[in-house]
């Protein structure tokens, strides 16, 4: 840990909206802080935790500190509570002196017991409002009740990465739905993927999953077009598809061994722009379910808007003219078929998402989604909900042993007093969109709820500054929605996170990540940590080696090489001590299928020992990140004895640690 040098504490203030051009100016600068908090009366969002009454502090002029004050708390589901409170009789918490004011600071408690979920007060003296945001919170996230599977396990692989004979290119949401039902045949609960989010296939172009376009609507590029009522009705999807030049370019796409995300959309855009036409032209049936979809999520109109002005302007937001660029958009800014098309795909979106949601639900969790920290700074979320974010700045990570200049991620922090003066809609929204169909939920980089790593514009990642969140709102947050839709909650936290952060998690019931590449520790007396029962485990992740790899180049010296078989052969997981990868990972699946571990979540790719990782940090330019295929088919390794084999193990271990 290193102190944040004077020129990057002045760019993240200034980028915060604090008027400070030099270190001179901080003193000033501190001075209309303290007086702008206490001039606001009271903070925007409070949280009643478990059902106790909130406590909101006034902060007002000492001559202003008395006189009515009325209250009127309208719940989230209508009701109303109001009253009008003498303001001097209210417990004084403390008086201070700011540049020369004197302030009264009062306590104002709210009705005890009240419901879970969002409700607004509004507080008013003669000649001053506030509204502050109430949110009534469980203490803790959902989990299933004590019987109903404490030990669950699932098998997990980038939906671009499964590939069957019927895809085009790349794996869609039928080959998930085919997946998911493979792996509870196999007495799996749960099939997890990456963020399966918008993104920008075109121009600009930016496959990450993790650079999303929005995190409130889906990628069309995973649609399954076979399932398109009007691909079967409309006869120029036939024709194209039956076309010799069609049929090659698939059979071109099916046989790369990386997915071409260009290509593949090119083709899919011109198949879906012909059964959006299709249905807009005709009556299929379906425009009374897409008005209904609509009137849930009137903001599908004003994306699917957004990306058709895109597409129009050939031009990033940022670059548009002024009235576009705040926010305004015209019939004549972008296409009207083009946005009927994007309308189109996102109807159709979630309609197969909710359906594969619906069916891989039906016994467990279902589906294990991923929600990604932020978003692409040129998509539509930072475009329409721009009061939440900070453009000034990009989100990242300091230099650490692996990252020595640290690590621009590109995409803008959510600005931590935005949030709340936008009442967390946007925050809510994200999750909600999630949760509607996740059984369990992945919360990427778990450490932002609490901070985040700023780089300001135009200075390195070696010189970024953390910035606090009011974690405690985002936990209230995540309690209150896990429970509501009964979804589980899973924190990225790959050992390296501060103590408070596993604290809070576990205090909130967010469960954390047991991942075995990084609890090594080389001792043969203990070569592995302890396995938490509130977590998921798993041999490694997305940005890591698979556990071929991290067998082969992880452990240098013998002893390190050793100590795992050792460790597995005294517990009973390994005939003998063997240095074998195929016996080792045998083991290795049993011990963390047998440990007290709430959730096991087993990588596809490590059972037939694949030793490329779908993604490694930092090599955007050199890796063909976020592109590989899996080496086997969904119809090849859904029939491979030896991956059958392991996953049968896998089940008897997760059945023997329930007993």
């Amino acid at each position: 840990m290193r102190a944040a040098g004077p020129e990057a504490l002045l760019a993240v203030l200034r980028a915060l909206g604090v008027a400070v051009a030099r270190p001179g100016d901080l003193a000033g600068a501190l001075r209309e802080g303290r007086l702008q908090y206490w001039r606001r009366f009271c903070e925007p969002v409070a949280v009643a935790w478990a059902g106790r009454p909130p406590r909101l502090e006034l902060r007002l002029p000492a001559g202003r500190a008395a006189g009515p004050l009325e209250c009127r708390l309208r719940l989230e589901d209508g009701r109303l509570w109001q009253q009008v409170i003498d303001l001097d009789r209210l417990p004084l918490i403390r008086v201070s002196e700011v540049e020369g004011v004197a302030f009264v600071a009062r306590q104002l408690n709210l009705p005890a017991r009240l419901p879970w979920g969002y409700h607004h007060l509004q507080i008013s003296l003669p000649g001053l409002t506030r509204k502050v945001l109430i949110i009534a919170a469980p203490a803790q996230a959902w989990y299933p009740a004590a019987g109903q599977g404490e030990h669950l396990w699932g098998c997990f692989l980038p939906l671009y990465a499964l590939h069957s004979r019927r895809s085009i290119g790349a794996g869609d949401f039928g080959d998930l739905e085919a997946l998911s039902l493979w792996v509870k045949k196999l007495g799996g609960s749960f099939t997890g993927t990456l963020p399966l989010l918008a993104a920008f296939l075109d121009e600009p172009f930016d496959p990450s999953p993790y650079q999303p376009v929005s995190r409130l609507f889906w990628n069309e590029f995973y649609l399954d077009i076979s399932r398109l009522e009007e691909a079967r009705q409309c006869r120029e999807v036939g024709d194209l598809l039956n076309s010799a030049a069609v049929r090659e370019e698939i059979a071109s796409l099916r046989a790369g061994r990386l997915v071409d995300y260009r290509r593949g959309m090119g083709l899919k855009r011109r198949l879906l722009a012909l059964c959006a036409r299709h249905f807009f032209a005709s009556d299929t049936g379906g425009r009374a379910e897409m008005e209904a979809w609509l009137a849930g999520k009137p903001a599908a109109r004003d994306y699917a808007r957004f990306r058709a002005a895109v597409e129009k302007q050939r031009a990033a937001w940022t670059e548009w003219p002024s009235r576009m660029r705040e926010g305004c958009l015209k019939e004549g800014d972008y296409d009207t078929e083009a946005m009927q098309y994007h309308l189109y795909v996102q109807w159709q979106a979630q309609r197969q998402v909710q359906a594969l949601a619906t069916r891989a639900r039906r016994s467990g969790p279902g589906l294990y989604l991923d929600l990604p920290l932020g978003v692409h700074r040129e998509g539509y979320d930072v475009w329409r909900h721009r009061r939440n974010f900070v453009l000034a700045a990009s989100s990242g990570a300091p230099p650490d042993t692996f990252f020595r200049q640290g690590q621009d991620w590109g995409f803008p922090p959510l600005h931590p007093e935005g949030i709340r003066e936008d009442g967390y809609r946007y925050y809510i929204a994200c999750l909600r969109h999630h949760l509607r169909h996740a059984g369990i939920l992945r919360l990427d980089h778990v450490m932002g709820l609490h901070r985040l790593y700023w780089i300001p514009q135009g200075l390195a990642a070696t010189e970024g500054v953390y910035v606090r969140y009011h974690a405690g709102e985002f936990y209230a947050i995540l309690a209150l929605e896990s429970r509501r839709h009964k979804a589980i909650l899973v924190g990225e936290d790959l050992g390296t996170v501060p103590g408070y952060v596993r604290q809070a998690m576990t205090r909130h019931k967010i469960k954390r990540m047991y991942v075995l590449a990084a609890e090594h520790t080389g001792n043969p007396g203990r070569a592995l940590r302890p396995v938490p029962r509130e977590s998921l485990a798993c041999l490694n992740t997305h940005d890591m080696p698979p556990f071929a790899a991290f067998r082969r180049e992880g452990q240098k010296s013998g002893r390190q090489r050793a100590a795992l078989p050792v460790f597995l052969y005294n517990r009973g997981f390994l005939q003998v001590p063997t240095t074998a990868t195929d016996s080792l990972l045998r083991g290795c699946l049993a011990y963390l299928a047998a440990s007290p571990a709430h959730l096991l979540l087993v990588n596809l790719e490590d059972l037939w020992l694949e030793t490329e990782p779908q993604n490694i940090p930092g090599t955007e330019v050199h890796y063909p990140n976020w592109r590989r295929k899996a080496r086997y088919s969904l119809e090849e390794f859904t029939r491979n004895a030896g991956v059958i084999s392991l996953l049968q193990e896998v089940n008897y271990w997760r059945g023997a640690a329930e007993e």
